[in-house]
C-alpha cells in the first residue's frame, strides 16, 4: 500500500470533524479486502448461493491465472507471494453489524477510517493517486454513532460491535505512527 498525500487525510478530517462537531482521528486503509467468517458468507465476503454460474466461470480463469502470477511474483520478489491472501477479517454472527462498514470500506476506491469518543465512519477520497484537486471531494460512505458504534480499539487494529462481530485491520507503519501522534 502506498502512503497516502498528506492532502486527502487533511481533507477527511476537515469534512468528518464539519458534521461531527468534535476531533476526530483519521486513519489511512486504502483498499480493504478482509477474510470473512460469518455464515451465509464466502471467504471473500460475497454471500453463498447467489451468482453460481459466474462464480463457477470466475474461478476457471482466476485460479491458474493467479497460480502462474503468484509463482512469477514469488521468483521475482524472493519469497512467496500469494495474490488469493486477504488482509483482516471479519467475524460474527450471520448479520454480523460489522459488515456495514466492510462492505462501505471495500465498495471505496480509497478507504479512510474516522473515528472520535461518540461517533465512527468510513470515508471515500476517490483514487489514491494524485492530488485532491484531481478527484471529487471526500464522501462519508458510512457512519454509527455511539451508543450502537462499534468499540474502537486502534492499536490493536480493530472494531468490535455489541453484537460480538469484529473487524480486524492492518495498517502501515507510517500509519501506526500518525496513531501514535494523534
Amino acid at each position: 500500500m502506498v502512503a497516502p498525500n498528506p492532502e486527502f487525510r487533511q481533507l477527511v478530517r476537515a469534512l468528518v470533524e464539519g458534521q461531527w462537531r468534535e476531533p476526530v482521528v483519521v486513519v489511512h486503509l486504502g483498499d480493504v479486502e478482509p477474510g470473512f467468517e460469518v455464515p451465509g458468507r464466502r471467504k471473500d465476503g460475497t454471500v453463498k448461493g447467489k451468482r453460481l454460474i459466474r462464480r463457477f466461470f470466475w474461478n476457471l480463469v482466476r485460479v491458474p491465472v493467479g497460480g502462474v502470477v503468484s509463482l512469477f511474483l514469488s521468483v521475482l520478489g524472493g519469497g512467496v507471494a500469494n495474490m488469493f491472501e486477504r488482509s483482516g477479517s471479519v467475524r460474527g454472527p450471520a448479520n454480523a453489524r460489522a459488515l456495514g462498514l466492510v462492505e462501505a470500506a471495500m465498495a471505496a476506491e480509497n478507504a479512510w477510517l474516522v473515528f472520535s469518543p461518540s461517533h465512527v465512519g468510513v470515508v471515500d477520497t476517490g483514487p489514491s493517486f494524485g492530488t485532491p484537486a484531481d478527484n471529487g471531494p471526500p464522501a462519508l460512505r458510512w457512519h454509527e454513532a455511539a451508543p450502537h458504534g462499534p468499540r474502537v480499539k486502534p492499536y490493536q487494529q480493530e472494531l468490535v460491535w455489541p453484537d460480538g462481530s469484529e473487524f480486524r485491520f492492518h495498517l502501515t507503519a507510517e500509519e501506526r505512527a500518525v496513531l501514535k501522534q494523534g
